[in-house]
């Protein structure tokens, strides 16, 4: 067999074994994307469960449902498909209706006469609209980022930026109607939900002021999610850099 012969089957092994290699990681690619897509079923509260209803009375009272879900959007929340391991917990604070139904919302009996604050932490709460709390994904136990936005008539200083880079959302409380006028001038009023958050000093700090002064918004955390404090953040003459 000539030079020639083995140079031209050597080239042909190794784009047999490219091809194969941009199959294998392309069809990789496509598995991830159609299981992140793939619509899951979850329980959902269609009517607010008041703190120490067990998840059994909850569902015989027809307060819960199933209802589909991108997988994705869940972003590894302890999101439950039924009751049966919780069926006996109680709700450890109130969950508002259309909250989606997490294991970390129910607790032994008794647990829901305390907050679950962690050790050398206070507890602090706001209230925000669904789009403000990923159209109320977030719930008791959810990890989030939370972001800050000032607005002003003449946009001077105006700027969105990261306040805190993780925090632990500890109870939902009961869902409230913001009157038309508080809604941002849209004519419709808006459910806003009550959120306690474990910090320590300085976060509470921060977030009291930014409740005062600003808009919080709050973002789900992945676990690869990567955030930066030092960000400048993004003002209305950055906005398209």
């Amino acid at each position: 067999m000539g030079r020639r012969t083995l140079l031209l089957l050597a080239a042909l092994v190794v784009a047999a074994l490219g091809t194969t290699g941009v199959f294998l990681y392309v069809n990789g690619i496509s598995q991830r994307a159609e299981a992140d897509y793939a619509l899951v079923e979850i329980l959902v509260a269609t009517a607010p469960i008041e703190a120490g209803t067990t998840a059994q009375g909850a569902q015989d009272l027809g307060a819960l449902e199933l209802r589909p879900f991108l997988r994705k959007s869940l972003a590894g929340l302890p999101a439950l498909s039924d009751i049966s391991g919780v069926a006996e917990k109680v709700a450890v604070a109130p969950i508002a209706a259309g909250e989606p139904i997490l294991e970390t919302q129910f607790g032994n009996s008794g647990a829901s006469s305390t907050l679950p604050i962690p050790d050398g932490k206070l507890a602090v709460s706001v209230q925000l609209g669904d789009p403000a709390r990923v159209a109320g994904f977030v719930g008791a136990g959810s990890e989030v980022a939370i972001f800050m936005s000032t607005a002003s008539a003449n946009r001077a200083g105006d700027t969105t930026r990261l306040l805190l880079p993780k925090v632990s959302v500890i109870a939902a409380g009961s869902t409230t109607v913001v009157a038309a006028d508080d809604a941002g001038g849209t004519g419709e009023a808006i459910p806003k939900t009550l959120l306690t958050l474990a910090l320590d000093q300085r976060e509470a700090q921060k977030v009291v002021y930014a409740t005062q002064n600003g808009q919080l918004y709050l973002a789900l955390l992945s676990g690869d999610a990567e955030l930066s404090t030092t960000d400048p953040g993004v003002t209305a003459e950055n906005l398209f850099d």
